[in-house]
């Protein structure tokens, strides 16, 4: 069986993107999209916990993180399930991107169906920055862009 999600994000500013989100069965989840209007360079881009927008970017609350570890990559086993590292804006400002991701999921207790998805202002450091924030939010800046990841139709 094939599941699919979306997560078009808006801000409060130029940034906006849609990331869409594919799975089969239990497998790893491919994550792809377009985000435009940011700066040039690498932007923190997070799972948080709650679909909540009512506050904007900031009532969709920390990053998901169910099984209660330390912020880390997404390549590293200490680490959020949100945790998706960064993506890349080029010079104009567009990051197109693709990832796959085996902690995300789209069913079952820990799916992230109906949580907010973030992008950040500024480079995640993977939890390695040696910032007071690092280990808990990559000390990766505001939240220029988020989108509430609601289900869509398999392709």
């Amino acid at each position: 069986m094939k599941f699919a999600a979306v997560s078009v994000m808006r801000g409060d500013g130029p940034v906006k993107g849609v990331v869409h989100f594919s799975q089969d069965a239990n497998g790893p989840t491919k994550i792809f999209g377009e985000i435009t209007g940011l700066t040039p360079g690498k932007h923190g881009f997070h799972v948080h916990e709650f679909g909540d927008n009512t506050n904007g970017c900031m009532s969709a609350g920390g990053h998901y993180n169910p099984f209660l570890k330390s912020h880390g990559g997404p390549g590293d086993s200490l680490r959020h399930v949100g945790d998706l590292g960064n993506v890349v804006a080029d010079g104009s400002g567009v990051a197109k991107f693709e990832m796959v991701d085996s902690l995300i999921q789209l069913t079952g207790a820990e799916s992230v169906i109906g949580r907010t998805l973030v992008i950040h202002a500024d480079e995640d450091d993977l939890g390695k920055g040696g910032y007071e924030d690092s280990t808990t939010t990559g000390h990766a800046g505001a939240r220029v862009a988020c989108g509430v990841i609601g289900i869509a139709k398999p392709n």
